[in-house]
């Protein structure tokens, strides 16, 4: 829209192609390649296989998945708990107290993440809330990252909902937790479900803080695809990669059609 020439357009749609080819689309075709090639010693691959797919999906890679899966689900379920309860809570509070705890909520996504995975590794490791060597240490690692995410969307939905409308069902009568069971959260539920969405694709790609906490049985798929290519297995860590891209879309595309046809109702 800034661009009125039409020459000006033309350069301008073809730097944003090449640059979406270059930096996106080119090395997901390598990662592709690699995940079916047998031999990769030239220019192109060599050789083609499902081999790598299979190994994708049995012993510690597919056990990789499950963890994934599991860690995700329970952390951005967690996390839609306490960002929802919290979102709610702030509505009741002046403005300037809702700013100023808002930030607050905000901070775990302002810290980089390795230094997120030393905090939870240093403070429960020892004494009586030692959790070191258990699920519940990267399930915290990545509650703590995405619940920012989380309260960010919630708080973003309950701005878009009038409040005349539980005024309306506070007029007749109803109760606060009735007005919350059947008029806060059924109108809440496309960005509730748009934050779990969110949420799920942040924990499955999560690497920096879990590198440091995942302990035997609860390595992730980024984990799992750092292990491979770290020791020089290209293909299976490109078909494992190619599963979390597959697995992550999948889900996003599942999840965003439930609060599309929600919010449509």
């Amino acid at each position: 829209m800034l661009i009125w020439s039409k020459t000006g357009r033309a350069i301008s749609t073809a730097i944003a192609i090449t640059l979406f080819s270059c930096l996106f689309l080119l090395p997901l075709v390598m990662i592709l390649m690699s995940s079916f090639s047998q031999q990769w010693n030239g220019i192109l691959p060599s050789g083609f296989t499902f081999e790598h797919f299979v190994n994708a999906f049995r012993g510690p890679a597919w056990e990789a998945i499950l963890s994934s899966l599991i860690i995700g689900f329970c952390a951005s379920l967690f996390a839609l708990f306490c960002g929802l309860w919290a979102a709610l809570a702030l509505r009741r509070h002046s403005a300037k107290v809702q700013k100023y705890l808002g930030i607050v909520f905000y901070l775990p996504s302002a810290i980089p993440s390795v230094s997120i995975g030393l905090g939870i590794l240093v403070a429960f490791s020892q004494g009586y809330l030692q959790m070191n060597g258990t699920f519940w240490i990267v399930f915290s690692a990545h509650f703590v990252l995405i619940s920012a995410f989380t309260f960010s969307n919630v708080s973003t939905g309950l701005t878009r909902i009038s409040a005349d409308i539980e005024n309306v069902a506070f007029s007749l009568g109803a109760s606060p937790w009735y007005r919350l069971c059947h008029v806060t959260l059924p109108l809440l539920m496309p960005w509730m479900i748009s934050a779990v969405a969110l949420s799920l694709s942040l924990s499955l790609g999560e690497l920096g803080a879990t590198m440091m906490l995942y302990p035997p049985g609860w390595a992730t798929l980024p984990v799992s695809i750092f292990s491979l290519t770290d020791r020089g297995n290209i293909a299976d860590g490109s078909a494992l990669t190619i599963v979390l891209v597959a697995i992550t879309l999948l889900l996003m595309m599942k999840l965003e059609r439930v609060a599309k046809r929600l919010g449509q109702r």
